[in-house]
């Protein structure tokens, strides 16, 4: 089957954000799919250069970075950048074909900005929606770009396990959501045996978008959640090293909490993986937003520290609904309950680990994930 999976890895040049993309690419090609890449930037391309610390409009910078990332996944020739009339990779008149003849064109998490015709000519069209809640308050407040996207696919899918539940705030915008979660390609993300620096760690976004207001309610990102726990580490001796963008380190360093500049530890995808495999264990706070719906929300960054091998110790969404908890997935709710998941995880290490493991082969695996969203989404 012709897959055409279209997604954001040279607009957003850093590690982690490639992998969310990489996952299912080398996933589909590992499943036997014809899979190909497209990253529509609608008129202009506009992508904050890390290295010059600086915005560019050129298309070296980001295809550059999209060229590394896809000969990882095995699509070194399968790939098309635009941005309005220029393009890097493929020919156009050969991505045309390959439309034509496509089964699925399957938009990952962005909307694409620029419908040209040939993205109607694949049989079918689905959109992945890793942002719950917020995609669909957006909908629901007419954002045109993301309108015209979900308008035109016949599948809709959310990572929000949550969503319909009584006690979930995730609005479904009139909508038909499937439900799915962040596949991890098992075979790039092998289990580590070494316990690497000893350090819990985070890769950590402070602030990524603005604030939603829905219903009078707001509903925030990790810079309003993130204080309710500032003062973690004077409460336990283990080590807590952030890979921290978007605040200085000045904000949490006086704290206690190890602080390293975010795009060192996530410059690449190689970097990124590294990063994660050199940690003893994960802890994550979740988007404010993310716990006040209590959507069910996983991150896909946690779904790579399960496949290494790395326990845990996640801000609770709603968790226990549809996954184990307890060994390997560490939940928590409020501070204490985080200092008490670091004890219970260093105690029990070896059990822990071997869950990481197990939960993310049973519940992330591409090979678990991928095929029912792909038959869903052709049928």
């Amino acid at each position: 089957m012709i897959i055409i999976f279209s997604g954001s890895i040279g607009r957003f040049p850093v590690g982690g954000h490639a992998w969310i993309n990489m996952q299912y690419l080398i996933g589909l090609r590992e499943l036997g799919h014809e899979v190909y890449y497209l990253e529509e930037c609608g008129d202009e391309s506009w992508v904050y250069n890390w290295e010059a610390q600086q915005l560019t409009t050129e298309l070296d910078y980001p295809t550059s970075y999209v060229r590394a990332c896809l000969e990882t996944a095995g699509l070194a020739d399968r790939w098309i950048y635009r941005a309005g009339e220029q393009s890097v990779g493929m020919k156009v008149e050969d991505f045309r074909d390959v439309c034509s003849q496509a089964a699925l064109l399957l938009v990952h998490a962005v909307p694409i900005p620029l419908w040209r015709p040939e993205y109607l000519l694949p049989r079918r069209r689905a959109f992945i929606d890793t942002d719950p809640g917020f995609i669909q308050m957006s909908l629901e407040k007419g954002a045109p770009l993301l309108k015209q996207t979900v308008d035109r696919c016949e599948s809709l899918f959310t990572v929000g396990q949550r969503i319909g539940a009584h006690d979930c705030l995730i609005p479904s915008a009139g909508r038909r959501w499937g439900k799915t979660v962040p596949p991890v390609a098992l075979s790039h993300w092998p289990p580590i045996d070494d316990i690497g620096s000893g350090d819990f760690t985070c890769v950590l976004q402070w602030r990524g978008f603005r604030d939603e207001v829905y219903r009078g309610v707001t509903y925030g990102q990790k810079d309003r959640e993130f204080p309710r726990f500032i003062d973690l580490p004077r409460m336990t001796s283990q080590p807590i090293r952030i890979a921290l963008t978007g605040a200085g380190e000045d904000r949490l360093a006086p704290y206690g909490w190890r602080v390293e500049e975010g795009w060192s530890a996530s410059r690449t995808p190689s970097a990124y993986r590294d990063f994660i495999r050199n940690s003893r264990a994960e802890f994550s706070v979740a988007k404010h937003g993310y716990v006040k719906m209590q959507g069910g929300w996983f991150s896909d960054r946690s779904v790579c520290y399960l496949a290494s091998g790395r326990p845990v110790l996640v801000q609770d969404t709603g968790l226990a609904d549809w996954l184990p908890t307890g060994k390997g997935v560490v939940p928590f709710r409020d501070v204490e309950q985080a200092v008490a998941g670091i004890a219970e995880i260093n105690q029990n290490y070896d059990e822990h680990r071997a869950c990481a493991r197990s939960i993310a082969e049973e519940y992330f695996a591409t090979g678990s994930v991928l095929p029912p969203l792909v038959s869903e989404a052709v049928d």
